[in-house]
């Protein structure tokens, strides 16, 4: 994969931006944006050793946005011709002239944008050079490490290899133009182990802008093959109150749900467990929450959000206090408050370790309890933070895991739940955009046998 991949080079789309704001200038347009992306890469799967699919995609779209006063329209196309771009922007005019006008409507304060001063090469294009035989072999290599870790190892779901690139150009009518060519590339396996008793599934993966950042495939297949025996022969424990683990892989999804809580659409809707929780302590003491949009190659990092808003460095949450929402401009008005640059999301927040020595010193600082690995099941209520899903892991005794254990049901309540984090593992994973390591709650509902 090198640059000849793309049909058009960042000047060129830049070049298609500017015409669109031109026509919708033109057409009456008070305000406009375009938002222009080219993506293309390819992914090969095997199974059992045997090709399984080999995916090529290529796809290319305009989306433009544009305003009469505080009227909004907008309209798509994948067509990058001039009469289509015409057609696009007569199409957007034509619902702005039919919608109901909206106080919040509008592109980005000009003063938030992104300055050319702070614009910085975050190192985040990394082409793989990736024939699709060298893809297959590296599929195989992965598969066939995980099917040789045990003899139990009687299926595959397979190896996968993937690589995709992105190159994206925003534009709007305050005279901010900006573009960036982006690259992902993973490997995969998923396998399928077999007792007397029942068959269990598991899986790992490895993401990263460059490929020389992924693990090997090997190791990938290594520890899918051991995540999956580990869960044979599970069994259930009683049901009652115990502290629980979350593995660093799924730790994540509690920052997840944290993060959708003091998000803008939550708020301004009024659907979130943490309402007018800014300044106030949402966590227990000894968490700490940072974000860094700049960290070179990072998979959520970027110098501007999705409307041109420069990126900031910040504390989300100080000892337990939250110092910040996540707003665009749309949200922000609607509560009042200016966008903290975040429209298209977080970028790269790390939950600060409390204790060293990974999951072994999380689980020796737990003594018994339930550590999970897998969650299951969406029951989670945003607005009263309720919580309740499947679960399954295994069960610790004195700081060491004795078993597997399967079909439980964690409860709980947001709100309390991350109050109660006892400690933070310095496992991070990294690789999403929220990076956090195993976590201890000192208490939770566990619903099993009776």
């Amino acid at each position: 994969m090198s640059e000849q991949i793309f049909s058009y080079s960042s000047p060129e789309l830049e070049s298609i931006a500017s015409r669109i704001l031109e026509l919708a200038r033109a057409g009456g347009a008070t305000a406009a944006e375009a938002d222009i992306s080219e993506g293309c890469g390819h992914s090969v799967s095997v199974r059992l050793a045997e090709v399984e699919t080999i995916e090529y995609n290529r796809d290319k779209g305009v989306s433009i946005t544009l305003y009469l006063g505080q009227k909004k329209g907008h309209a798509s196309t994948s067509d990058f011709s001039d009469v289509a771009l015409q057609d696009t922007v007569n199409a957007a005019l034509n619902i702005a002239r039919y919608t109901a006008a909206d106080d919040c409507a509008g592109l980005a304060d000009p003063a938030l944008l992104l300055k050319a001063e702070q614009d910085r090469d975050l190192d985040l294009y990394h082409p793989w050079d990736l024939p699709v035989e060298t893809a297959i072999e590296l599929a195989r290599e992965c598969e066939a490490a995980a099917r040789a870790v045990d003899a139990r190892i009687r299926n595959s779901e397979g190896g996968t290899v993937s690589t995709h690139a992105t190159r994206h150009c925003y534009a709007n009518s305050h005279g901010f133009i900006g573009s960036q060519t982006t690259s992902r590339h993973s490997l995969s396996a998923a396998v399928i182990a077999e007792s007397a008793n029942a068959m269990q599934r598991d899986y790992w993966y490895s993401a990263a802008r460059c490929a020389d950042d992924l693990l090997s495939a090997a190791n990938v297949g290594r520890i899918a093959g051991e995540r999956t025996v580990r869960r044979l022969d599970g069994r259930r424990i009683k049901t009652g109150q115990y502290p629980v683990v979350f593995e660093a892989p799924i730790a994540g999804s509690l920052l997840g749900h944290l993060v959708q809580a003091v998000s803008g659409g939550s708020l301004y809707r009024k659907s979130s467990f943490l309402l007018d929780s800014l300044g106030t302590k949402v966590c227990a003491d000894i968490i700490t929450i940072d974000e860094d949009p700049f960290v070179l190659r990072g998979l959520a990092s970027g110098c501007c959000d999705d409307e041109g808003v420069a990126t900031r460095q910040r504390r989300l949450v100080d000892n337990g206090v939250l110092q910040g929402y996540f707003l665009g401009s749309y949200s922000a008005r609607k509560l009042g408050m200016q966008s903290t640059g975040h429209a298209g999301g977080p970028h790269n927040l790390t939950v600060q370790p409390t204790l060293a020595g990974g999951l072994d010193a999380v689980l020796q600082r737990m003594g018994s309890g339930l550590l999970v690995t897998e969650l299951m099941g969406q029951g989670i209520n945003m607005v009263t933070g309720d919580y309740s899903r499947g679960a399954s892991g295994f069960w610790v005794e004195n700081g060491v895991i004795a078993y597997p254990v399967e079909e439980l049901t964690i409860a709980g309540n947001l709100r309390d739940m991350l109050k109660q984090i006892d400690a933070i593992g310095d496992d991070i994973d990294r690789r999403g955009s929220r990076h956090m390591g195993s976590v201890l709650l000192s208490s939770m509902m566990v619903a099993g046998e009776a």
